[in-house]
């Protein structure tokens, strides 16, 4: 995303609640209650408002990445 303004714009969002912040994710309960222990060290968000658009997400999965969306906009 470094230097795609566009592409910033699309996968991230200003509207979340909660934060988790983790050094050790394998050794983190927390990081484990949110499907997270796998995760690399880091900040993340506990829920968002809005996900990631429908080529992105087609682009994780074709890299064999997991996409775990938080977004409790809606129980669709």
């Amino acid at each position: 995303m470094k230097g795609n303004k566009d592409m910033v714009y699309d996968c991230t969002s200003s509207s979340f609640d909660g934060v988790i912040s983790m050094m050790s994710p394998e050794d983190s309960w927390v990081a484990k209650w949110q499907r997270l222990g796998s995760s690399k060290p880091g900040v993340y968000a506990i829920s968002v408002t809005g996900r990631l658009p429908q080529g992105i997400v087609r682009e994780l999965s074709s890299r064999r990445v997991v996409y775990k969306s938080r977004d409790t906009s809606s129980k669709t």
